[in-house]
């Protein structure tokens, strides 16, 4: 069920919300959000307009074409980005991740649906007053345009992604962005968790679950990468960028 739908009393029904347990400076996504530049003062004027959101797995935080009425920062967990085609084919434009905020888009619907994977906690803040606090101050609007720009290159990287590029490419430069973004998020390690399934991974890559699952499989017989539950450890980085560089 949709959570922003403009309408207040359809959203208690679609998660549990509440003040934070935790303030905004205690927040652990929060060196990976536009909300790194704030002080502490600042980070109070950010909390009081903030309301906490949590999903369980399948609900889903907006849906694609509704009202873009909030915007949102993750916290924890990981949402699936989906748009619908006309023909009802879907296609996974990405996964929001710790730090990313959603709903900043200049149109009034929301272009994707964001779907939660597992357990998800955001903070929900109203768009408008959203807005006015970023106008009053400029080193947040700095912020803000950074992270349109870091957005703008992962849509770039994702189009070459999607172009001539072959099955194993595609699988390994899709786990090497994933290591990146997770140690943006202050998660550095060689395992890479995947919180997404396999037929996920395929709807982002255009490829098929079977194929992805046999990349992943030759990767890890070659010794390139260990499959691990819930994830894969990266064991020859060299290779992997090698063949993500195409």
């Amino acid at each position: 069920m949709p959570v922003d739908t403009g309408a207040g009393e359809r959203l208690a029904h679609a998660c549990h919300h509440k003040r934070q347990a935790e303030s905004c400076g205690e927040c652990g996504a929060r060196l990976a959000g536009i909300c790194s530049v704030l002080t502490p003062a600042e980070l109070g004027d950010l909390e009081a307009l903030s309301q906490h959101l949590t999903l369980d797995k399948g609900q889903t935080l907006f849906g694609q074409d509704e009202p873009a009425c909030s915007v949102f920062n993750v916290i924890e967990g990981t949402l699936r980005l989906v748009r619908l085609l006309p023909d009802g084919r879907r296609q996974v434009m990405g996964f929001a991740l710790p730090g990313d905020f959603l709903g900043l888009v200049p149109q009034v619907r929301h272009p994707v649906s964001a779907e939660a994977l597992g357990p998800v906690r955001t903070c929900r803040f109203g768009r408008q007053d959203f807005a006015a606090l970023v106008e009053s101050k400029p080193h947040l609007l700095r912020s803000l345009y950074e992270r349109a720009g870091y957005e703008l290159a992962l849509a770039q990287d994702q189009m070459l992604l999607l172009g001539r590029r072959t099955a194993e490419e595609k699988v390994a430069a899709f786990l090497l962005s994933l290591r990146a973004r997770f140690a943006r998020a202050g998660h550095s390690s060689v395992t890479v968790e995947l919180p997404m399934g396999r037929q996920d991974m395929a709807d982002h890559l255009g490829l098929t679950m079977e194929t992805v699952s046999r990349m992943l499989s030759r990767l890890d017989r070659a010794d390139t990468l260990l499959l691990v539950p819930g994830g894969v450890r990266l064991l020859d980085l060299d290779r992997l960028e090698a063949l993500a560089a195409g």
